[in-house]
């Protein structure tokens, strides 16, 4: 069975299949801020959804991330090393890449096992 959560015309926020919690790439809600104000956006915004989903941070098998420029990849990497917990670090990759609105500093595609 396949659940969708947030399900647009375009894509849908998370789309859960078996044990397995797939979010769409998230965006801070404010494009005008700076890349730590971003980051922290998106992360809460991950938290929300895969608590949504039945699952949290802990659980995350896998975290895409993109940059606008990686000239920001420390300032992000300060939010990302306060936001995830230890002992639960998933496989990661960082990437710079245009966003799809040029105020986006930066996006996140997570991948996560429900408990």
């Amino acid at each position: 069975m396949i659940k969708r959560l947030h399900m647009g015309a375009r894509m849908s926020e998370a789309v859960i299949h078996g044990q397995t919690v797939y979010l769409a790439g998230q965006v801070a809600n404010d494009p005008t801020a700076d890349v730590t104000t971003q980051a922290q956006q998106v992360v809460a915004t991950i938290d929300r959804l895969l608590a949504e989903a039945g699952t949290d941070k802990t659980h995350i098998l896998r975290a895409t991330i993109y940059l606008r420029t990686m000239s920001d990849f420390a300032a992000m990497n300060k939010v990302w090393d306060a936001w995830v917990p230890q002992g639960h670090t998933p496989a990661r990759a960082t990437c710079e890449g245009a966003l799809a609105n040029p105020g986006y500093l930066v996006e996140i595609v997570i991948t996560a096992a429900l408990p």
